[in-house]
């Protein structure tokens, strides 16, 4: 039986078998094996043309499922009870050893600066390597920001912690390669990703983030948590205007 979807992703996305083969670095051939005798791919295949064609792997592949469930539970490096309890030589050690990608989505994540003060000059100096950093600052002028300062208790702290945040990061803006937009959403979880690794503190309706718990994921090929995640830091910084 054909792997109709597939086709029919293709086709939407307007490529053809040729531009996805070369995408994926394999030859036309198997592409069509793909289709035709509804063959499924290595992992790394299924991961670099579902992202091509943004198609879910699933969706293309069904009988991937239960391997990918299995996969995303392995991505859970470790649970702490509150972002306390991080330890800071791991905030330490995942800020020096990110070369390609900083993302951090957060309403102001002072801890984080007030505890690393050189961070913005690292994060220039990764721009600079040919990294891609961006931020995702609440902006202080927005009523949600402002709700989320009277949920945590803290009023228009928060607001004011999100503006000494950006004043930190001021200079780094200016560099090539780090970008720093505001936004106005309601986050459910802040983010802080360090190429594969990313750390997940969820949001506790009436309790300030560093009393919530954080999440420490591994990205693995063929598992889906890390790339969910990233997915909704993607869907903010679309939302985002530039700082």
């Amino acid at each position: 039986m054909a792997n109709e979807r597939l086709r029919a992703a293709i086709s939407a996305k307007d490529e053809t078998l040729q531009t996805l083969a070369e995408h994926v670095g394999i030859d036309p051939k198997s592409v069509e094996r793909w289709i035709s005798k509804d063959r499924t791919p290595h992992r790394n295949h299924r991961w670099k043309a579902s992202k091509f064609l943004g198609v879910d792997e699933v969706y293309l592949w069904p009988t991937v499922e239960k391997q990918a469930e299995t996969a995303s539970t392995s991505e859970l490096i470790t649970y702490y009870p509150h972002r306390g309890a991080v330890p800071a030589s791991l905030w330490s050690s995942l800020i020096e050893g990110a070369t390609s990608q900083v993302e951090i989505l957060v309403y102001a994540g002072l801890f984080l600066f007030d505890g690393h003060p050189d961070l913005p000059d690292e994060l220039a100096d990764k721009a600079r390597a040919g990294a891609q950093i961006r931020v995702l600052l609440g902006d202080p002028e927005a009523p949600m920001i402002q709700q989320r300062g009277e949920e945590e208790g803290i009023g228009s702290d928060l607001a004011a912690r999100a503006r000494i945040t950006r004043r930190y990061l001021e200079p780094a803006s200016s560099v090539p390669g780090v970008e720093l937009r505001l936004h106005d959403t309601i986050l459910y979880n802040s983010i802080y990703r360090f190429d594969d690794d990313v750390l997940v503190n969820p949001h506790v309706l009436g309790a300030p983030a560093g009393q919530n718990p954080v999440l420490h994921f591994r990205y693995l090929p063929g598992a889906r948590t890390f790339r969910h995640y990233m997915r909704s830091f993607d869907y903010a910084w679309e939302r985002g205007r530039p700082a």
